[in-house]
C-alpha cells in the first residue's frame, strides 16, 4: 500500500504552477493524483506520485527551487487540526515536540526528529515511502514549510543558525539565502535545520492550555485508530538511525521498548525479518545519495550504515547488479534491485 499524505502539501500548487508555465491540472491528471487534491486539503494522495509530480514540475519549468516556491506562502495552518495543537502550546519547544508526536497525522512518509546537544537544536526531516522515489523538491518544500512555520509561531524573532541539504546544491543559491535569511548548506548528512536550544524557550503567544487538552484529546482519537505494523515501526528507527552507526537489531528493539526475540516474532509474522526491513530502507536511501555525484562514496557508505566502504560496495553489486562508479559514469541504466535478501549486509 503507498504511504498517503494530506493533499495540503499542494496548497498553491495552482498558482505556482502556472506562474511558471506549467498547466497544474494537466499535470496532477499525468501523474494519477484526484483533481480534488487541489481543493480539499484532507483528500489523501500518495507520497510518491506527489513526489514524481513536484520534481517533473521543477524540471519541466526550469525551475530548481519548485519546493521553495511551493513552501512561500506556507503556514502552520497546512497541518490542519494538528495546526491547532502546535499554536495552543506554550512554548516554541513544546510546539515542535507536538509535531515531532504527530506530524504522522500529516503524512505517513514523514518522520520529523529533533535532537539537542551542546546547546543546538537539530531539526530533521526524513520521508520513508517504502521505494526509490525522487525527493529532492518534496525535502525542500518541507524544510521551507518548517521555516515558515517557526516564523509564524516566533512573530519577529526567528533567525536559524543553518539550513542542510543532503542533496546536491544549485549553480545559484541566491533564492536559498533569500528564502531561509541563513547559511544554506548542501551535501550534508541530514535535512533539516539548526537553531539555539535557548530559543525554543521562547513563549508562544496567547496559547490557551485549556484548547491545547480539548484538541490533543480529539488528536489522540485519531491516532488510536492508526495502523501501525512491526515492519513500519521498524523501519521508521532505521532511517533514523543509519547514520549514527548504532542501527542494530538490539538497539532498534530497545528504542521500542522491547527486547530483540519480540522484534523478530513480530516481524516474523508480517513476513519480514530486520535484515531484509534494513535492506529494503538502504536500497531506497542509495539511489537518492547516489544521484548526488559530489557526494563521495566513502560519506554514503557511513549515510547508509555501513562499518566500511568495502561492504556498502560489496552490498551495492549483489543488491543491484552493478558497481556506483559504472552507474554513475552512464554504464548503466536506471536501478533496479534485485528481490531483496533475508540476510544483513554489513
Amino acid at each position: 500500500m503507498p504511504r498517503l499524505i494530506r493533499s495540503a502539501v499542494l496548497s498553491n500548487y495552482v498558482e505556482v504552477a502556472r506562474s511558471v508555465g506549467l498547466d497544474p491540472y494537466r499535470m496532477i491528471t499525468e501523474f494519477r493524483l484526484p483533481p480534488a487534491a487541489l481543493n480539499d486539503p484532507e483528500v489523501r494522495v500518495a507520497t510518491g506520485s506527489v513526489g514524481r509530480l513536484l520534481e517533473e514540475s521543477a524540471a519541466r519549468s526550469g525551475k530548481l527551487d519548485f519546493g521553495l516556491r511551493l513552501a512561500d506562502k506556507r503556514t502552520v495552518a497546512n497541518l490542519g487540526a494538528l495546526a491547532l495543537l502546535v499554536r495552543e502550546q506554550p512554548t516554541i519547544r513544546k510546539a515542535l515536540d507536538v509535531m515531532v508526536g504527530y506530524m504522522f497525522l500529516h503524512g505517513e512518509a514523514l518522520l520529523l526528529n529533533m535532537k539537542e546537544h551542546d546547546g543546538e537544536v537539530k531539526l530533521s526531516l526524513a520521508f520513508d515511502v517504502s521505494r526509490p522515489v525522487p525527493i529532492r523538491q518534496g525535502v525542500e518544500l518541507g524544510i521551507g514549510f518548517l521555516h515558515r512555520s517557526l516564523q509564524q509561531l516566533f512573530r519577529e524573532g526567528w533567525k536559524p543558525q543553518k539550513v542542510c541539504f543532503t542533496h546536491a546544491g544549485p549553480a545559484k543559491k541566491d533564492a536559498y539565502r533569500k528564502f531561509f535569511g541563513t547559511d544554506v548548506l548542501f551535501n550534508q548528512d541530514f535535512n533539516g535545520i539548526v537553531c539555539r536550544s535557548r530559543d525554543l524557550d521562547a513563549d508562544v503567544p496567547a496559547a490557551d492550555a485549556k484548547m491545547a487538552r480539548y484538541v490533543q484529546q480529539y488528536l489522540d482519537t485519531i491516532a488510536a485508530r492508526r495502523n501501525t505494523t512491526t515492519t513500519a515501526r521498524v523501519r521508521e528507527c532505521i532511517y533514523t538511525m543509519l547514520p549514527s552507526g548504532l542501527c542494530s537489531a538490539d538497539n532498534v528493539a530497545a528504542r521500542l521498548g522491547v527486547d530483540r526475540r519480540t522484534v523478530h516474532r513480530y516481524l516474523a509474522r508480517e513476513g519480514q525479518t530486520f535484515s531484509s526491513v534494513m535492506d529494503s530502507v538502504r536500497a531506497e536511501l542509495v539511489t537518492r545519495y547516489i544521484e548526488n555525484r559530489d557526494r563521495p562514496l566513502a560519506s554514503v557508505s557511513e549515510l547508509l550504515g555501513f562499518s566500511a566502504l568495502s561492504a556498502f560496495s560489496r552490498w551495492f553489486k549483489n543488491r543491484f547488479g552493478c558497481n556506483v562508479t559504472d552507474w554513475r559514469a552512464g554504464k548503466q541504466g536506471p536501478l533496479r534491485a534485485k528481490a531483496a535478501p533475508n540476510a544483513a549486509a554489513g
